[in-house]
């Protein structure tokens, strides 16, 4: 092994990129995406086992509320429910674990949905005209048929029980028929002129309602918006009655015996029409509208939507939206209940976008017999049990919570100890809300069962208003499992309401699920640490107040500088704070700072089992000026140490003995080592008040059309301050930028103010900025988190921001004195390229590119490291990339992934065992392990925004580079495990997910898979082991990928079936006598009228039949599926016609027999009522 270490050591030689202090970038004519290595010898040469063939994008499922839905539907037979949203997508749910997702490639919102109950399918109807078939009978549904209406915009469809003849209402107030088999348009149509009365002399408006009568199937019910209903004899092509009302209607809902229906109209009032007499309603009724004193009604609110239901034991429900007075402002949305006399008002969170009786029968001419209403609103989904007087709802198994506050941060961790779940979820579930009906939930359509490829994954979610949320998400399910609220660690805080949730925003969350550590970072610059426990505990939570805010003189000269005394000395490695206002816990705040707006319950208080509060970390305000936002936060349970920064510097803090180990500025690192020239400037004259800043609304943080986004990545837009400093900025050189990737940004406010303290340089160091000098705003890494997007930025210009060029034109003397810590990472290391055994280090990476080395030394000892200080300073070690450093992780010699040392969990708060006293176990995974094989020695990869490096410690030398992107730069970077090996998984901010082999940094994909158009994705997207990813696709969604060939393979025994096969429920037996006297006498068949033999064909240019694009296999499923049955479903009904058409004949025979036969009898009578007996 000496010869493969000498190899090593001499390519710090030949390396071109090797070197503390050089750059290590490819030379300029290589192209970007390109790697560029060093000479390396055969002897290091890794056995590198993933290829590309190992790598698909592709998308798995989609948890939580449907963004912005607007219609409902549910198939009674196989009992699914669909959902449509405004972006085209359509979610399909069955029983827990059955939840599917489609989206139409037009984008289009979903107007209406209608399935073909019992058989398999969907049709969809879209906000541009065009009408698709949806194949359900495969795992993941597509489009059969498309029909694109090109003259006619689409209102209303309906598609009767069983039948293959969809009737399409139209907003020129015609109604069109579709065969959905063929997904061809019938010659017959209904035109609104022959429907209206011709002295009629103005139009009726759109088509808001279609429906077959239940007693004739031959009778189809329309209604027009202004008021007008009008049954059309479908056989006869005319007519059989027409309804004025003064009103226009909403909607209209059948009795099932066909004699009555009711209407909804916009004046809040409900109609009751009956067959027999058509020329006025038989009921009329305001059921929120009160007779005032004047006798006149007050005015209501329209009823959007009726549902007329009867049951066999009891009343008829009379179920609608909507219809409550004007009297009130800001009344909840409410869905009534008319039960016999009994009227039950439910409010309702959100607006109800629609709702849907759930009955036990399929067939219209039944009694309906509800159990259920399905009430979609704007932000959930809930069904009501109609079985129960109190009408509770039912407890909901889906995922639909994930926004009951915004998600402002996610985390994805893949392969957690097996214990963890069960532990969590038995400790949430003592929490869990009671009063739900006690039923099975009804949509239970659908199976699936556990695939072969699972292992626990837990999802943790960041919340506006505090709240952390941790997911089961094993086997591509989500179920909640524990949560809890970081506000509760504080006091109220004083002042209006608007901002009440605003300073507990969580922004970034760290958690090692070994040791069951958890760490929260908030908006307000303050980080909790948690402890788990099963038990209850009276606990007592521990404050540290630290200031990493800078401080300066308000004219900076370098004569000034020299005679400060606070400096430290150059290249110092003492481990005691280099900052005076670090303060131990509960110490006086300095003279000239402020309190954070945040207080710390300083009494002891009584925690339930869980998370726990242990340790809270603060940072101070200085002239009122708020603190600068942490950029970074890393946390090690073995050595028992917190580390975090933001634009002004770093602090570690002890945990176990809650103390401030260091906090320094970003300058102070380097020591004398810093390789840039940086202006310093003076400190912000627009000082913030402390309620000001805390009591922001909530309405300034989070993003959706209205709102705007307050955390951003700063450096993913570009601004100038004025007109003048744009022309400096085009005007300038791009050679004059010493690190590629530097970039302005428009969203980020500069950094807080002034100079830090910093070590003495040469005088030419420092310089003052001139007065002809344009006040530039600079740049802030990409991962730099930073508050308060202006509002008044358009929504369009946030978006158009991340298609800009990232400005590289920023001369180092003009180079901003903030250089904010971008990642932080504890492991086992070389800090020193003479050293000969790993220590305990802590890796900085920072905005403009820099990694610096932090060697510790802890005692290993545990009575030891209780009572001795931990001592950590700079060493001077500096690697160097292009662009913000966004990750940090360790390979050994083979290739593997080396994990961080972590402490084994145990509860502090169990009973003591005297026999077996609590002592901390340490894991610990040093690089020198396998020093026996490769010798001393690790790898570690780095990424950036713009590049990756793979360095060989301890000679620091470059071994392998990789330049990322060039016109982009990535956002998210993770070193995860897949297919038993290990690459580097890169999200860009122009959508690309691209995968490099570690640790030659070989490209093995680069899709483009999803262009950044907001900055939620920005914010949530995360890798994790096992080739899986996630990010927040809408405010409401979260959305699971794969990179992983083998999930994509097994994707399709993941997923659940959305059809089973089941047998249509017979309709019931209406008896001889009902049928002869009251019922249908006549079959209809619809074939014989809407084809094409008897209507002929439709005009070509009224509708465009365009294929799906499913593929032949989907097409043979649905041949033999949807078409298939529908062809068996119709042989079957013919069957059933001629037999009724038969018994049909024979009675007409009988009736007629008996009238010739009462005829003759009759005959013979008169013949014979004179005569004599004897004269026969």
């Amino acid at each position: 092994m000496k010869k493969f270490r000498k190899v090593l050591d001499g390519l710090t030689t030949s390396s071109p990129a090797s070197g503390a202090g050089t750059m290590g970038s490819p030379s300029c004519g290589s192209a970007a995406g390109t790697p560029t290595t060093a000479p390396t010898p055969k002897e290091i040469d890794i056995q590198e086992t993933l290829v590309s063939e190992n790598f698909q994008l592709c998308k798995t499922v989609r948890h939580g509320f449907p963004y912005q839905p607007t219609a409902l539907a549910f198939d009674p037979v196989q009992k699914i429910l669909a959902i449509g949203s405004r972006s085209g997508g359509v979610r399909i749910l069955g029983r827990p674990g059955v939840d599917c997702y489609c989206q139409h490639e037009s984008g289009a919102a979903v107007l209406q949905l209608q399935f073909l109950i019992n058989e398999g399918a969907l049709v969809t109807a879209c906000a541009d005209d065009t009408l698709h078939l949806w194949n359900l009978r495969q795992r993941r549904p597509a489009v059969l048929h498309s029909l694109k209406f090109n003259r006619e915009r689409i209102t209303f469809c309906h598609l009767p029980f069983q039948s293959k003849w969809l009737y399409v209402g139209t907003e020129r107030g015609n109604t069109h028929i579709v065969n959905i088999e063929s997904f061809i348009l019938s010659g017959y149509v209904i035109m609104w002129n022959k429907a209206i009365e011709l002295s009629t002399k103005t139009h009726p408006g759109p088509v808001v309602h279609l429906s077959d009568s239940p007693k004739d199937e031959g009778k189809l019910l329309v209604g027009f918006e202004s008021g007008t209903v009008v049954q059309w004899d479908l056989r006869a092509k005319k007519v059989d009655f027409r309804i004025y009302y003064d009103e226009a209607i909403h909607s209209v809902s059948w009795h099932h015996e066909g004699k009555q229906f009711m209407c909804s109209h916009s004046d809040g009032s409900l109609t009751l029409w009956s067959l027999r007499n058509t020329t006025r309603p038989v009921q009329v009724t305001f059921p929120h509208g009160k007779i005032l004193k004047d006798g006149k009604k007050e005015s209501c609110k329209p009823i959007l939507k009726v549902e007329y239901k009867t049951t066999r034991s009891s009343e008829p429900f009379i179920i609608f939206s909507g219809g409550l007075s004007y009297d009130k402002a800001g009344r909840r949305p409410t869905l009534t209940i008319m039960h016999g006399k009994a009227i039950t008002v439910l409010e309702m969170d959100h607006p109800i976008v629609e709702f849907m009786v759930l009955c036990e029968t399929p067939y219209n001419n039944e009694v309906q017999d509800p159990y259920a209403v399905v009430v979609l609103l704007e932000k959930d989904l809930i069904v009501v049990d109609l079985t129960q007087s109190n009408f509770p709802v039912f407890e909901n198994p889906y995922p639909m919570d994930v926004h009951e506050s915004p998600v402002t941060c996610t985390a994805y961790f893949a392969d957690c100890p097996p214990d963890i779940i069960p532990i969590l979820y038995s400790i949430g579930a003592k929490h869990k809300k009671t009063g739900y009906s006690q039923k099975e939930w009804p949509v239970s359509g659908g199976t699936w069962t556990l695939g072969s490829h699972t292992y626990p994954e837990i999802i943790v979610t960041g919340h506006a208003d505090g709240s952390i949320k941790f997911w089961d998400a094993s086997a591509i399910t989500l179920q909640m499992l524990y949560k809890m609220k970081t506000s509760k660690v504080f006091e109220k805080p004083k002042g209006g309401d608007s901002g009440e949730d605003d300073p507990f925003v969580v922004q970034m969350v760290s958690w090692c699920p070994q040791s069951r550590i958890f760490c929260v970072v908030g908006i307000s610059a303050h980080i909790i640490l948690y402890r788990f426990s099963k038990y209850d505990a009276n606990a007592q939570i521990v404050a540290l107040e630290v200031s990493l805010q800078c401080e300066a003189e308000d004219v900076i000269s370098p004569s000034e500088t020299e005679n400060n005394p606070c400096f430290s000395e150059p290249g110092s490695h003492s481990p005691q704070p280099h900052h005076p206002h670090a303060t131990s816990p509960r110490g006086g705040t300095p003279e000239g700072m402020k309190d954070s707006c945040l207080k710390v319950k300083e009494r002891s208080v009584r925690v339930p089992p869980g998370y726990q509060a242990e340790l809270v970390v603060q940072l101070q305000w200085v002239d009122g000026e708020p603190p600068q936002q942490i950029t970074s936060v890393d946390i090690n349970s073995a050595y028992g140490l917190l580390a975090f920064g933001n634009c002004n510097g770093l602090a570690v803090v002890d945990y176990l003995q809650k103390t401030i180990l260091l906090c320094m500025s970003t300058l102070d690192l380097y020591g004398s080592s810093d390789p840039y020239q940086r202006l310093t400037r003076s400190p912000r004259r627009n000082r913030q008040s402390t309620s000001e800043f805390c009591m922001r609304g909530l309405s300034n943080f989070y993003s959706d059309s209205k709102k705007r986004i307050r955390t951003s990545y700063q450096s993913l837009t570009e601004l100038s301050d004025n007109q003048q400093s744009i022309d400096m900025e085009r005007s300038r050189s791009p050679t004059s930028d010493h690190v590629n990737g530097h970039c302005t940004s428009p969203t980020s406010q500069p950094c807080s103010a002034g100079k830090p303290r910093v070590p003495v340089a040469p005088e030419g160091r420092l310089a003052r900025r001139g007065p002809g000098r344009p006040p530039f705003r600079k740049a802030q890494s990409a991962a730099c988190m930073e508050i308060s997007l202006p509002v008044s930025h358009t929504e369009e210009s946030r978006e158009n921001s991340f298609s800009r060029s990232r400005s590289s034109s920023v001369s180092s003397i003009d180079r901003d004195t903030k250089e904010a810590i971008t990642t932080l990472q504890f492991g086992e290391s070389y800090a020193r390229k003479n050293d000969l055994l790993p220590t305990p280090c802590l890796w900085v990476g920072t905005s403009l590119g820099v990694v610096l080395l932090i060697p510790m030394s802890i005692p290993t000892d545990q009575e030891e490291r209780m009572e001795e200080s931990v001592t950590m300073g700079p060493s001077g070690a500096m690697l160097m990339l292009k662009g913000s450093v966004l990750r940090v992780g360790f390979l050994d010699c083979f290739g593997t992934l080396i994990q961080s040392p972590y402490e084994i969990w145990r509860d502090s708060n169990a009973p003591e065992d005297p026999d077996r006293p609590r002592k901390r176990k340490l894991v610990h995974f040093s690089p020198s392990s396998s020093q026996d094989a490769c010798g001393e020695g690790h790898l570690a990869v780095v990424c950036s925004e713009r590049q990756a490096k793979v360095f060989l410690m301890p000679s620091q030398s470059c071994l392998f580079v990789h330049n990322i992107t060039e016109s982009s730069f990535v956002l998210r970077a993770d070193i995860v495990s897949a297919c038993n090996s290990v690459c580097l998984a890169c999200f860009c901010a122009n959508g690309h997910v691209m995968m490099l082999s570690l640790p030659s940094l070989r490209p093995l994909m680069d899709v483009n898979y999803l262009p950044l158009t907001d900055m939620r994705i920005a914010r949530t997207f995360c890798f994790t082991h096992g080739g899986q990813a996630l990010y927040l696709s809408s405010p409401t969604e979260i959305q699971r990928i794969t990179y992983s060939q083998e999930m994509c393979d097994n994707l399709q025994e993941m997923l659940g079936e959305l059809f089973t096969p089941i047998e249509t429920p017979e309709a019931q037996n209406r008896g001889f006598l009902k049928g002869f006297f009251g019922g249908n006498t006549n079959t209809f068949d619809r074939e014989e009228l809407f084809g094409e033999a008897a209507a002929g064909k439709a005009s070509r240019s009224l509708a465009q039949h365009i294929p799906g694009q499913a593929g032949m296999e989907g097409m043979k499923v649905a041949a033999s599926g949807v078409v298939g049955d529908l062809a068996r479903a119709r042989i079957a009904l013919d069957e059933r016609g001629q037999r009724l058409g038969e018994l049909e004949e024979r009675t007409a025979l009988m009736m007629t027999s008996a009238e010739s036969f009462s005829k003759h009898a009759h005959e013979i009578m008169l013949k014979c009522k004179d005569k004599k007996w004897y004269q026969f």
